[in-house]
């Protein structure tokens, strides 16, 4: 039962996630670090095991992914975890679109990773680079022009992509909307753009989620001709550099501060570079944890973590229920290293889900574990 009293038993430290005296910090929450918690202190490292099944974590390099449109300029992204609320794909592209397409099962929001480029919308043209998120509105007819080869990071959520609540934080957190970027019109003529024999076709994306159309559409005038527009359904660009980043020099804050965008299930978060910690005795590291009720993806997009550097693609995918977090030894050096590094430089984009996901046979034949 949820209550103001929290009771205590045994060793525990006097302040939370600080001061353990060599024990280990382990939590069993609910409700993603907001609901009924329990902090157990154990004398070894919880995320010390080997693991068999199909609950067993998976870290991929999404550089050995290949996905289609790697090679194929017709070609989609790649399925690399699913469930009933989400997919979330690999996209690296290098060569333009032959077609528009449209993503009829749900929004889509993608995060840069590496390239820069221009995504064609009926609401208006969109340029991207590294650090940028790209949403666009289930429905949308689009088509990406890279000018370098880009790898994105894809969610495409069921229901619908949403800011979260401001909460007592004010109505500019996450992010001030003014620092999003919103195309203007710009309507095309027949003759621009990829034009086959049947007309302009329109690849629909929809169920199974494999990145492939398996409808299309052909019309024998542009299908971006949208001279103005209104309302507040609308694609936009975001980079991470304007997101805002909340901080506390006594405590490690739990991963939802670092909420950006969520829809029904699914919960996308910016871990980016701030101040670290600085009282004596605070843990850095987030603590182990089993995140009961949510699976968790982390994407190292770059930096370093007190001078240790972030492997960038990484892609780890932590099951509900399931201990997880660094490994004791990054731990360790992390409290020697107190003094040395007043800074936590990283850049990872989280994703946790409310299901189970399944992940697809491409990264579970390239999983480093090879559980």
């Amino acid at each position: 039962m949820e209550s103001f009293v929290h009771l205590r038993k045994g060793d525990t430290p006097t302040r939370m996630h600080a001061d353990l005296g060599g024990l280990k910090d382990d939590e069993l929450g609910r409700g993603g670090f907001v609901g009924r918690t329990a902090s157990l202190y154990r004398r070894n490292d919880p995320t010390a095991y080997t693991a068999r099944g199909p609950l067993s974590p998976t870290d991929v390099l999404s550089s050995q992914l290949e996905p289609a449109d790697a090679t194929d300029p017709a070609g989609g992204p790649l399925l690399m975890y699913s469930n009933a609320d989400c997919q979330i794909l690999l996209s690296r592209r290098s060569a333009q679109m032959p077609h528009f397409t449209r993503y009829v099962d749900g929004d889509l929001l993608c995060f840069t990773h590496t390239g820069t480029g221009r995504v064609d919308t009926e609401f208006g043209p969109l340029s991207y680079r590294p650090g940028d998120w790209v949403y666009l509105p289930k429905g949308c007819t689009w088509r990406q022009i890279p000018d370098a080869e880009t790898t994105w990071l894809m969610i495409q959520a069921v229901d619908e992509f949403r800011v979260p609540p401001a909460g007592v934080l004010g109505r500019h957190f996450p992010f001030d909307p003014n620092q999003a970027t919103v195309p203007e019109p710009a309507p095309c003529e027949d003759g621009d753009g990829p034009r086959g024999d049947d007309g302009y076709r329109v690849a629909l994306v929809h169920d199974p989620i494999d990145g492939v159309a398996t409808t299309t559409l052909c019309y024998q005038h542009h299908p971006l001709d949208v001279a103005g527009w209104q309302g507040d359904n609308f694609p936009f660009v975001f980079n991470i550099a304007d997101y805002t980043v909340l901080t506390s020099e006594t405590m490690h804050l739990p991963a939802t501060v670092n909420l950006f965008m969520q829809a029904t299930g699914v919960y996308v978060m910016n871990f980016l570079p701030r101040p670290a910690e600085s009282r004596p005795g605070t843990e850095r590291m987030p603590w182990y944890h089993r995140n009961v009720d949510y699976d968790e993806i982390a994407f190292f997009h770059s930096g370093s973590l007190y001078g240790i550097p972030m492997p960038p693609g990484l892609i780890s995918h932590a099951p509900q229920g399931v201990h997880h977090g660094a490994p004791e030894k990054a731990r360790e050096r992390s409290r020697r290293k107190f003094d040395e590094y007043d800074r936590v430089d990283w850049s990872v984009i989280a994703i946790d889900t409310r299901r189970r996901l399944t992940p697809s046979p491409a990264v579970l034949a390239n999983d480093l574990g090879q559980h």
